[in-house]
């Protein structure tokens, strides 16, 4: 799927998040707020997600060829494992950051430390806005937008506590405020890499197997269904293979039962691509999963001895 992120709206969103990081992290060393440091952090590592998402979008979009014969989609998976791991990085730094914080806390200017943070959430909502549309269906985009989306939620944050610390002196909340933020950006940072961990170590979609076998054996001249494969080129693309029992016949007339067999697995599991090895009694009373495990045996060097 092509994302939405097009060149004028990348410029726009890195200048925007790499002004945001310049004010904020002078802004936090003049207040004196961690939580301003943090954020001024989490932008950085936005700016390089946002570079490396665009990359990787247009990286994908290539066509196939010999090297690579399923094309470059990939690149988006792997990028979005990278932000997703950077976020999971940078948001433990900055709990042990926090946490030092609590030991050693020091006095805060509210008055700077709440302007400034007011200006991020805009700025951070307005690049999250210009994202939002690609990040339904594309993991790549998806990790950038949590990238945006965490740093608006995190500048709320701070301006909550720069309100607190002005009102009520309590600049502990500076460092506390800087911990749940961090906390939910690992929680929806984890669900993004253990997807796209999924995708790069060639995981099975989730699909009803045993109706798709039923299924498929419901068509005429199929009678059984085994040593089935499924697996993700990308979120958005499932891969097929399997052998099929088939009475015997003419290849034209095994390619209707291949149409059959493509047109329901596409319709109706969404599964784009199907490579179909056509058998007629090899195999037939294998069941729908075959494990491919090679038995190993020790060696044993008196076997030799004879030769």
């Amino acid at each position: 799927m092509k994302s939405n992120l097009s060149g004028r709206r990348f410029l726009t969103v890195t200048l925007l998040n790499s002004g945001i990081t310049v004010f904020e992290f002078l802004g936090g060393l003049f207040a004196g707020s961690l939580s301003l440091l943090s954020d001024a952090i989490h932008n950085a590592s936005d700016t390089l997600a946002i570079i490396l998402s665009y990359v990787a979008d247009r990286i994908s979009q290539r066509p196939q060829n010999q090297q690579k014969t399923y094309g470059y989609k990939r690149a988006q998976i792997l990028s979005a494992f990278i932000n997703a791991a950077l976020l999971l990085l940078v948001s433990i730094f900055l709990i042990y950051g926090a946490i030092k914080r609590f030991a050693h806390p020091v006095p805060i200017k509210s008055g700077p430390m709440f302007y400034i943070a007011l200006f991020s959430t805009l700025a951070n909502f307005g690049s999250a806005l210009l994202l939002n549309a690609g990040a339904k269906h594309n993991l790549n985009m998806k990790a950038t937008y949590l990238h945006l989306l965490s740093d608006t939620l995190s500048s709320v944050g701070v301006i909550v506590g720069a309100l607190l610390i002005g009102w009520f002196h309590i600049y502990w909340v500076d460092p506390l405020i800087s911990i749940l933020v961090s906390l939910y950006i690992i929680k929806e940072a984890w669900e993004v890499l253990g997807t796209t961990i999924g995708i790069l170590m060639e995981g099975s979609p989730k699909l009803d197997y045993d109706a798709i076998k039923r299924d498929i054996m419901a068509l005429p001249n199929v009678h059984n269904v085994h040593h089935l494969h499924a697996w993700y080129i990308d979120e958005n693309t499932v891969i097929c293979e399997m052998h099929v029992n088939m009475s015997d016949m003419c290849i034209s007339q095994a390619e209707m039962t291949y149409q059959q067999i493509n047109k329901l697995l596409k319709e109706k599991y969404q599964i784009q691509h199907v490579t179909i090895q056509p058998e007629v009694e090899h195999g037939i009373d294998e069941p729908l999963f075959v494990s491919t495990k090679v038995e190993r045996r020790r060696y044993d060097p008196h076997e030799d001895e004879g030769k």
